[in-house]
């Protein structure tokens, strides 16, 4: 990558109305006006992958603005100043439009177009990065493919497994939402023995 093409990469994100004026895959448009939400530079060497914005970053145009991202921030064992920090931390959805809610009320999955037009660029744009968050199903079928288990229990269970990969290490996560509180309880797992690894690691990668 040349000097710049991340920057002008990151503009043409901050620019794209594909899902609103070309949907593709037979896909509805987006039903409101786009509003691309991501944080990356060249220095940051942990990437958050998340699924896409809610209603309230897509309000605040600023990542993870949300009760998830209070949870997440407790995981990672930092504050706001760090967070959002973009040399410290890259932020890279699935989606990067909030993309509506289905009829009860729920996110619905992250657009299908952001992906394959924008993530093999930016991750080559972003050499540096060492350790990626996966969080939910959508980031790690990208960034484990067939590594992944069947199901994310599963897949986040194995942690250890993907943790070890290289170049790029990968921990998977449920999302911080507080809906997933049931199954923090009933995987306690999750916080007694893949979360210190978790905030050694951004320790470690932010310092």
């Amino acid at each position: 990558m040349m000097p710049g093409a991340l920057d002008e990469l990151a503009t043409q994100i901050r620019k794209c109305r594909v899902c609103r004026d070309t949907p593709r895959q037979g896909k509805p448009a987006l039903p409101h006006e786009p509003r691309p939400v991501l944080q990356v530079s060249s220095a940051a060497r942990i990437m958050i992958a998340g699924q896409a914005p809610g209603t309230r970053v897509h309000a605040s145009g600023k990542p993870f603005t949300d009760p998830s991202g209070d949870r997440l921030r407790d995981w990672m064992g930092i504050g706001e100043d760090v967070f959002y920090d973009a040399d410290k931390l890259a932020i890279v959805p699935m989606g990067f439009c909030f993309p509506g809610l289905d009829a009860k009320g729920g996110d619905l999955p992250p657009r299908t177009e952001c992906a394959p037009l924008w993530r093999d660029g930016l991750m080559q744009a972003m050499p540096q990065v060492t350790l990626v968050l996966a969080i939910g199903m959508y980031a790690q079928n990208w960034h484990m493919g067939n590594q992944r288990k069947p199901t994310l229990t599963e897949t986040v269970r194995n942690w250890r497994q993907y943790h070890e990969m290289k170049p790029v290490s990968v921990i998977p996560m449920p999302h911080p939402s507080w809906r997933n509180t049931a199954w923090l309880k009933k995987n306690p797992w999750f916080e007694t023995q893949l979360l210190p690894v978790l905030k050694a690691d951004v320790k470690a990668l932010v310092s």
